[in-house]
């Protein structure tokens, strides 16, 4: 264990009027600093994850993470991207500068404000992050691409309406109880299974229900190696940390099988010497309930073409045998891109220290975490213990 989160803040998220990138990317950089009890003057280096692809007129967007203090003046600041996993990929170059002994303590910001920019484009900017030659022209986007997937599913396996619902229903519930979320409505089985005026159809079988949010928001975690979070307030050690990359074209794997997604928790569960049984949640990727679903079968909680089972039998209910997206998840908690990975590591966090108020899931020792960017492509796992 050679990186822990001793501090970490999160917005809200949601259409946040009178909130810019900057300001979202200052306030959470102040409000973690001073949650882990140090100033600017101890970080040694900054990471942001800030996908953009359009959504923001300013680029170059790792200095203004300096805005926040003028004490942050020539530190070393990157920003990175990895799609809809871009906030996990900042964790991860953080935990990398602390292996390397590049750095004793790292800030790790995730930011993203999308809701200024009209539908048609928001669709524009997201499916970038697919194979164009092939997936680019997809009606609907992203919501297309998994649109696509749902009905493939859907033909191997049966109809899964009523599963997608209970995924749908489930992390509604959750939301209400988290303060950060940005809708806290409890949706019930009923309105996310039936079709409606406000629940129509957007792509083969996936409803409005179905669909993470379209939203504004930041979160940022600080990084500091074991030696030195032992010394500061909290500690929340990573026992693993993989990251493993597939093929963008969708047309040379499986896409049913999400084999990143499988790879990638099969590495972080050897890594951590734990098995699933061991974890006390999960923050997993819900962009569309079809991925939740998928990432059921890839993580090992249910063999392939069960996952519906698992959605519909409690067993990832707040309190089944693996609470999934306590936090309400992408659904009801939100997605904005590259602030999305840095809230899973923070909500999380906050789980394992009992500091997560109305979502706490009792007793919570060990959290694991998957982010995703594209459909299943970068695929990031992580899986975090309370040692102080």
């Amino acid at each position: 264990m050679t990186a822990c989160i001793v501090g970490w803040a999160h917005s809200r998220f949601g259409k946040l009027e009178g909130e810019t990138l900057e300001s979202l990317i200052v306030k959470v950089t102040l409000e973690a600093l001073d949650h882990a009890g140090i100033g600017p003057d101890e970080v040694d280096e900054i990471v942001l994850g800030h996908f953009n692809a359009g959504f923001s007129a300013q680029d170059f967007t790792a200095s203004l993470v300096l805005q926040a203090d003028n004490r942050f003046r020539f530190k070393p600041a990157t920003r990175v991207e990895n799609a809809c996993a871009t906030g996990s990929a900042a964790v991860r170059q953080g935990i990398r500068a602390l292996e390397a002994r590049a750095a004793r303590i790292v800030l790790v910001v995730g930011a993203e404000q999308m809701t200024s920019t009209p539908g048609p484009e928001v669709q524009k900017n997201l499916v970038k992050a697919s194979y164009l030659p092939e997936e680019g022209d997809t009606p609907a986007g992203f919501a297309g691409l998994f649109g696509n997937i749902a009905s493939a599913y859907f033909q191997r396996y049966g109809d899964q309406s009523d599963a997608l619902a209970a995924i749908a229903a489930k992390n509604h519930r959750n939301g209400v109880d988290n303060p950060f979320a940005q809708m806290r409505k409890d949706l019930g089985f009923d309105f996310c299974r039936q079709e409606s005026e406000k629940n129509p159809f957007v792509a083969g079988p996936l409803k409005r229900t179905d669909c993470s949010l379209v939203s504004d928001g930041a979160a940022a975690i600080v990084l500091a190696d074991t030696a030195t979070a032992l010394k500061m307030r909290r500690a929340v050690a990573f026992r693993a940390n993989q990251h493993v990359q597939d093929f963008l074209p969708m047309s040379k794997r499986d896409i049913l099988l999400f084999e990143g997604c499988e790879e990638a928790w099969a590495r972080a569960l050897a890594e951590a010497g734990v098995t699933l049984a061991d974890l006390s949640l999960v923050e997993t990727h819900d962009c569309f309930t079809i991925a939740e679903l998928i990432e059921y079968e890839a993580m090992g909680l249910a063999p392939r073409g069960e996952g519906g089972r698992i959605a519909l039998d409690g067993s990832t209910a707040k309190d089944g045998r693996l609470p999934v997206n306590p936090s309400g998840g992408l659904k009801a908690k939100g997605h904005p891109i590259g602030a999305t990975g840095v809230s899973m590591h923070a909500l999380s966090a906050m789980q394992l220290t009992g500091e997560a108020g109305g979502i706490q899931v009792p007793n919570a020792t060990l959290g694991g975490i998957f982010n995703m960017g594209g459909a299943a492509v970068a695929n990031y796992v992580s899986i975090l213990e309370r040692i102080k």
